[in-house]
Formats: C-alpha cells, sequence, structure tokens
C-alpha cells in the first residue's frame, strides 16, 4: 500500500501574517518557494526564506535543490519569508524614514 506523506510548514511574512503550506516530505527548497508563489502570488526568483529565527537564508541555487528535510525543515516548521528587492540599472533610489513624531 503506498502512503502518502507530506508536511505543513508555517510561514510567516515581513507584515506578521501567518499562513500555511504543505509539501511532499521530499520536497525541495525550490519546491517550497514555488508552492508559495502558487498560494501568495509571491515572485517565486525573488523569495528568501529563514528557518527559524536563528538560522541563514536558504539564498544558493545549489541550496534550491535541497530536500527541506536536509536542510532541518520538518512537519510545523516556522519559515519566515522575505522578498529580495528588484534589481534595477537605475540611480532612482527611495529611502524610508520613521516620522520624528515616531522616534520619541
Amino acid at each position: 500500500m503506498l502512503v502518502y506523506r507530506a508536511m505543513k510548514v508555517v510561514v510567516e511574512n515581513l507584515t506578521g501574517t501567518l499562513f500555511y503550506v504543505q509539501v511532499d516530505n521530499d520536497a525541495t527548497v525550490e519546491d517550497l518557494k514555488r508552492e508559495i508563489e502558487v498560494q501568495q502570488k509571491f515572485p517565486c526568483d525573488r523569495l528568501i526564506l529563514v528557518l527559524d529565527a536563528d538560522q541563514s537564508p536558504f539564498t544558493s541555487k545549489e541550496e534550491e535543490k535541497t530536500s527541506l528535510v536536509d536542510c532541518g525543515v520538518q512537519d510545523g516548521s516556522h519559515i519566515y519569508l522575505f522578498i529580495s528587492p528588484l534589481e534595477d540599472e537605475s540611480n532612482d533610489h527611495f529611502v524610508f524614514t520613521w516620522p520624528d513624531c515616531l522616534l520619541g
């Protein structure tokens, strides 16, 4: 009998919004990014994933081919989602500064 195994991970974006993604147990980092793209409409090639708060991000192309299990991801893992900025050749850059009333 074939048993389907899947894991569900919690993904948190920069706004603190949580969502769940289910992938196969043998899924790679790239598979997870593609599933996030499908669910959340974020561009897969700009996603940066960090497992828990004290881990380094999965950013290299080699890491994308690594299985999630080999990266330490398991059912119920908490993954932080960041989106890399667009790379452009322009000299126009925007800087965000906090309003004075929020600086204390």
